[in-house]
């Protein structure tokens, strides 16, 4: 399912003729590395250079190899000549599949990669629209003091930001080959000969490896898209919640003649930010899988190998899907002010408990007596559902130290907003920077 709604591009790095390819580009790398250094002849090569293969005929190899290699490898030798000898010289399997896994681990992050950009630049955005757009703030779920929707939006901007360093980190990590031999010692294959390779085929050589390259790089590579994935789990369960019946401050997209249950016509579901949820879930457990896979016997085993071909495509095509999903959401994310605030008015002036704690303590009385004048207030203000400013102003005790002028100019919102103007520029997050960045941004040639 994940694959039939992922984008072309990355659906295409994991196809099966995707995969071929690779393995091709290295056989012929490695061929004309040889040649440089004048181990088979330099004529040979433009005849391996246009090998091919036949998909149809590899699936009828491997009924009998039962080895995906060689039926690759056959496949290829017939449609050459006599140059076939040259194919796969001194390798092992895992030199050619491990090499080519990287350029595909590579190319799919170059893919995640745009869509991390493209996400934090519409997060930045949003966040610029409702820099000043106040709601409550909330902790443990209860109300705790005031902040903006633009704040909250920023926060994810640069939850991704560091996501996008992340994954650079990542893709470093996987960008390698190993020509090294059967077991790495480059017995039959000198070392010469996988420096040429992998720089044609632009992938830094593994420093040392046994007949695989170590998988601790994987894990590296999976856990960082489970992170990613996590992330995006956390923002969509924000706006899931806040899209509540009695909350309503934010709502996913929903297109006209669109349906939320088949039982009740008013539904109107959460159901992307859902369905973000679930598969973040699914990257995780992959992240789990491919950690246990650096533990392998001796050399090698091959106790990674098939679940691989399930962990990695589908990290990629699933973070791939729910970037992209996600980035709709916010996209066309409705946003409702007037609801945050009603919603900040419910506890009539609770969120200021703090600005009238610090008065008192201001006043010269202990934090201790400061703190229960202000409780005993707040409680029954919450008690009995009544102005909080009312209760203050009518308790002796609190009157002796502030008048009614003090206190009422304790409860002003503005108080609790009046940094973020600050927050952005140190973000980087001005109307004039971000309308510049749009324009460069629609200059720039696209990458599809």
């Amino acid at each position: 399912m994940i694959e039939r709604y992922s984008r072309p591009q990355m659906k295409k790095v994991w196809s099966e003729e995707s995969k071929f390819d690779k393995w091709l580009q290295v056989e012929i790398a490695v061929c004309e590395a040889w040649a440089e250094l004048g181990a088979i002849p330099k004529e040979a090569i433009p005849k391996i250079n246009v090998a091919n293969y036949n998909l149809e005929r590899i699936a009828e190899i491997l009924k009998v190899t039962h080895h995906d290699m060689t039926a690759f490898l056959q496949a290829v030798s017939e449609s050459l000549g006599e140059e076939s000898r040259f194919i796969h010289l001194g390798l092992t399997s895992s030199d050619v599949m491990d090499t080519a896994l990287s350029l595909q681990l590579k190319e799919a992050s170059k893919l995640l990669a745009q869509d991390v950009t493209e996400l934090t630049t519409v997060l930045e955005d949003k966040a610029i629209e409702h820099k000043h757009t106040i709601m409550i703030g909330r902790t443990h779920g209860v109300h705790a003091e005031p902040i903006t929707f633009g704040l909250k939006l920023a926060i994810w901007a640069q939850e991704m930001k560091r996501n996008a360093a992340r994954l650079a980190e990542a893709e470093k990590a996987i960008s390698v080959g190993k020509i090294s031999g059967a077991v790495g010692t480059y017995a039959t294959v000198p070392p010469e000969v996988e420096e040429k390779a992998c720089a044609k085929l632009g992938l830094a050589p593994a420093p040392i490896s046994s007949q695989i390259i170590q998988r601790d790089r994987h894990a590296q590579f999976v856990t960082t898209l489970a992170i990613i994935a996590s992330s995006l789990e956390k923002f969509a369960t924000e706006i899931r919640s806040l899209q509540r019946t009695e909350v309503l401050e934010a709502e996913e997209p929903f297109a006209a003649g669109q349906t939320g249950s088949s039982a009740m016509p008013h539904k109107r579901n959460p159901e992307l930010c859902e369905r973000v949820c679930g598969l973040a879930r699914l990257v995780r457990g992959h992240a789990l899988t491919s950690m246990e896979n650096v533990a392998l016997w001796h050399e090698r085993d091959i106790s990674h190998s098939s679940n691989e071909r399930i962990i990695l495509p589908d990290s990629c095509l699933v973070l791939d899907y729910i970037l992209n999903i996600f980035t709709s959401v916010i996209k066309g994310l409705q946003v409702y002010p007037e609801n945050m605030r009603r919603n900040l008015e419910l506890t009539q002036g609770l969120v200021f408990s703090q600005r009238v704690l610090i008065a008192l303590i201001d006043k010269g009385l202990s934090r201790q007596k400061a703190y229960e004048l202000v409780q005993h207030n707040a409680m029954k203000a919450w008690k009995q559902r009544t102005s909080f400013l009312e209760l203050l102003k009518a308790d002796p005790e609190v009157k002796a130290h502030l008048s009614e002028k003090e206190l009422e100019s304790l409860f002003d919102y503005n108080y609790f907003i009046r940094h973020v103007d600050k927050v952005f520029r140190r973000l980087g997050l001005t109307e004039k920077k971000r309308a510049k960045a749009v324009k460069a941004a629609e200059l720039a040639p696209q990458a599809f």
